[in-house]
């Protein structure tokens, strides 16, 4: 049933990307050769006779392609994705990622509206011995800020405080409705493998009404673009080692795991990993759709094309490093799940 679960939310995360690079070039007559969910041998495929347009489904669900016209190579046709203009061909070429982005954001409401109660940042009750009480946090204060960052739940809150809980934080909160800012707030750190701050107290749930529901959505959206974000610049700074990165294996035992808590589980699993395909597809490098933008840019700025080789070879060249990446990371989930 993991392997289920875990196919059946990669297929429709990489259906939902191709969809966006599909519509955009279908949207500015890009001729299109082939829609592909999945890699290698092809399982299913079908020829429209309206457009031409051959689809297919493919074996390995670790990716797709829509197969453009002139998009790897020179071409004559007026149709072709090389003769779009600069900006017509990043719209195309970023849809993919910004959709899975969207598709991840209205996954995360979904998750909100579907769950029981809501759960607020007013304090409620403290941890035996609790550091942030004797600092000066009161049961009843509302945390509005940790450090700069506006919080409206508690996941925000709790992220908060164990992302940036290993050193002092200035908490803002409302008491006695009034603004107060609680300067050098000191909590308890967590050591696995990364150091973390550690909550010392609990918070109120709160009503579930309209006003509530819409807060914590846009708190949950915006949360995990930052959980994305920051762990990639976490890992990049060295905060986060290679053994906190899971691949396919690793991330089809979570799913497994949050399918035994329920189905609204994997629907907030799904758009953290949405969000997550977006973002990571959006970055800067050769052989993703951020690194071909970065090709346009350029182009844009040159008024010239570079030169097709050399834009393969760095592609290619990319694309082998990732590929590697992608094994060392994969065996060590399979050592993991075999421990």
């Amino acid at each position: 049933m993991k392997i289920v679960f875990a196919v059946l939310i990669f297929g429709f995360l990489i259906l939902v990307h191709e969809l966006g690079h599909y519509l955009f070039a279908r949207k500015f007559d890009v001729e299109i050769e082939e829609f592909s969910i999945g890699m290698g041998p092809k399982i299913i495929s079908r020829v429209s006779k309206k457009t031409g347009i051959l689809y297919s489904l493919r074996a390995l669900p670790i990716g797709g392609y829509v197969a453009m016209n002139g998009e790897d190579r020179e071409t004559d046709s007026e149709r072709a994705f090389g003769k779009k203009s600069v900006w017509q061909r990043i719209v195309i070429t970023s849809a993919g990622g910004i959709i899975n982005i969207v598709v991840g954001i209205i996954l995360m409401c979904a998750f909100v509206i579907s769950s029981p109660q809501l759960v607020g940042t007013t304090v409620g009750q403290f941890d035996e011995g609790a550091p942030s009480q004797s600092y000066g946090l009161e049961i009843g204060d509302e945390i509005i800020k940790v450090g700069n960052t506006r919080v409206f739940t508690a996941q925000e809150l709790m992220y908060e405080i164990m992302h940036d809980g290993t050193g002092d934080l200035d908490i803002t909160v409302k008491r006695g409705g009034e603004k107060k800012v609680i300067e050098n707030v000191r909590f308890n750190t967590t050591e696995e493998g990364v150091s973390f701050g550690s909550p010392d107290f609990k918070v109120y749930v709160v009503e579930k009404n309209v006003k509530n529901t819409l807060l914590h959505s846009l708190g949950y959206s915006r949360l995990v673009i930052r959980q994305v974000w920051e762990s990639i610049g976490d890992l990049i700074s060295g905060r986060y080692s290679l053994n906190e990165v899971s691949g396919p294996v690793g991330t089809t035992e979570v799913i497994g795991e949050a399918a035994e808590q329920g189905l609204i589980y994997v629907v907030y699993l799904a758009g953290l990993i949405s969000v997550n395909l977006g973002i990571f597809n959006l970055l800067p490098i050769p052989a993703l759709d951020g690194g071909r933008i970065v090709f346009l840019i350029i182009e844009g700025i040159r008024k010239k094309k570079l030169p097709n080789d050399l834009e393969a070879k760095i592609h290619g060249a990319a694309i082998v490093l990732l590929l590697a990446l992608m094994a060392v990371v994969t065996c060590k989930d399979v050592i993991k799940l075999i421990k």
